[in-house]
């Protein structure tokens, strides 16, 4: 039986479908309820100074970008599934709905109109990376994933982290795992930071979708297309 080879598209989601970070929405969720206050206070304390170190080109965005992303386990410890899933539901009805890029997800919407596999891939965790792509439509989604013992979050984050070239290689293990084989060179892949090149070099159709400066630095010496600017994206 012949097998059908598609292209896809791939959507980084902080920066690229929304104009705020997700994991401001979990952290205001706990903030807002006045919990796990200890953690919030270790969590700033231990990420927020590298951002002067990644102003300073000390540490390179994807060193900056990967604690944070992992550290946010710390604030599911203790949570069964179910409690989690109330976190994820109020992070999107009541967080992000003021957040989304409508011309991004515009574009994601058409690769559906056009039946191509939608994949969000995200360093975010990924029972919340897999709650936006339903609500975007669409049931791919790659993202960090999270120990659980017993049906509760223990508070640790799995490696890999989802960032990186590790976006790239989590998003074909997800399509190989589904046995849904993808053409990558006429496939689109849409970020917004450095932090996704590894995702952008998959594909034969990279985009920058509202980069950040070494993005579109990146973007212009490679010759790839930056969204909004330039002429409309086309679609297979």
């Amino acid at each position: 039986m012949t097998q059908t080879i598609q292209p896809a598209a791939f959507f980084d989601v902080d920066g690229t479908l929304t104009r705020e970070r997700v994991w401001k929405g979990m952290l205001d969720y706990f903030r807002q309820r006045k919990l796990k206050r200890g953690t919030h206070l270790l969590y700033l304390c231990l990420n927020y100074p590298t951002y002067i170190f990644r102003q300073m080109g000390i540490i390179s965005e994807v060193r900056f970008r990967t604690p944070w992303a992992a550290n946010l386990a710390w604030y599911l410890k203790g949570y069964t599934i179910e409690e989690c899933d109330r976190i994820w539901d109020w992070i999107i009805d009541d967080y992000l709905v003021n957040y989304w890029r409508e011309d991004s997800v515009a574009i994601l919407r058409g690769h559906m109109e056009a039946d191509e596999p939608v994949v969000l891939v995200s360093s975010g965790p990924y029972p919340l990376i897999h709650r936006i792509a339903l609500e975007l439509g669409t049931e791919h989604a790659v993202g960090t994933h999270l120990e659980i013992q017993n049906g509760t979050y223990t508070g640790r984050s799995l490696r890999p982290i989802c960032i990186d070239t590790y976006k790239a290689s989590m998003a074909q293990d997800y399509l190989e795992s589904r046995d849904i084989h993808v053409d990558l060179e006429a496939s689109y892949a849409y970020a917004d930071s450095t932090s996704d090149l590894g995702m952008l070099e998959m594909v034969g159709n990279p985009v920058a979708v509202y980069p950040d400066d070494g993005l579109r630095e990146e973007a212009v010496k490679r010759g790839w297309e930056i969204f909004p600017e330039g002429e409309e994206v086309q679609f297979t």
